[in-house]
């Protein structure tokens, strides 16, 4: 479990089909007590230290996790990524439940600097719309949270239709992360909040925005 709050970011240095070699700055937080065993979210993907490196470490990447991130498609890959280590008991949860589960990807459409911030606005890559609509569409909710290559954000607007999102960034997240490098058409890891996907689980049902009008909310028991 992660907070989507970075604590630096490195550099992948190799991605051999199943097996994956990350870097980072001599003297990283992310070094700081990493053991075998652990999980490090790597651009919003949960990987498990394999081994050790003095600058980094090696970790393996399931297909499952080829297929629906970044780490699949090198064409897409920023060298440089956000990287935070897992949640430990009594941390700070400063941004949101995120498990490093990413449930696809997105791309960047618009960047607009907007006085002390950023407008970030994110759709579905041309071929994988349908993973977009399945996968993320549903959960897509003003003022709800997402995680974009690891990084807890507020979604300040979404299309009616579920299309786009956006986000507005401001200039410590900006600059301290790597949506700093990306640049529109670039690819990034998209986790939808676990919250939101456990209520559509309970109800039965994904819904879109339209979909959740007041005659549903009544059929459902809400007023």
């Amino acid at each position: 479990m992660f907070t989507g709050l970075i604590q630096d970011v490195g550099k992948i240095a190799v991605v051999d089909g199943g097996r994956c070699c990350l870097s980072y700055r001599q003297g990283s937080p992310v070094a700081e007590g990493l053991a075998i065993g652990d999980s490090v979210s790597v651009d919003g993907v949960c990987l498990t230290v394999e081994e050790i490196l003095p600058q980094g470490f090696w970790a393996s990447v399931s297909p499952e996790t080829l297929s629906r991130t970044t780490l699949g498609h090198p064409e897409q890959l920023i060298v440089t990524v956000n990287l935070e280590t897992s949640l430990r008991v009594g941390s700070k949860i400063g941004g949101h439940f995120v498990t490093g589960h990413v449930d696809g990807v997105g791309c960047l459409k618009e960047v607009i600097k907007a006085n002390n911030a950023w407008e970030m606005y994110f759709t579905a890559p041309g071929n994988l719309t349908g993973q977009w609509r399945d996968k993320i569409a549903p959960y897509l909710a003003e003022k709800g949270s997402i995680a974009v290559n690891g990084i807890s954000l507020t979604i300040a607007a979404v299309d009616p239709k579920g299309s786009w999102f956006q986000v507005v960034v401001v200039p410590h997240s900006y600059r301290q992360t790597n949506l700093a490098h990306l640049r529109v058409g670039h690819w990034v890891n998209l986790e939808t909040d676990i919250l939101g996907k456990y209520v559509a689980k309970m109800l039965g049902c994904v819904r879109t925005q339209d979909e959740i009008n007041s005659e549903f909310l009544v059929e459902n028991g809400y007023f």
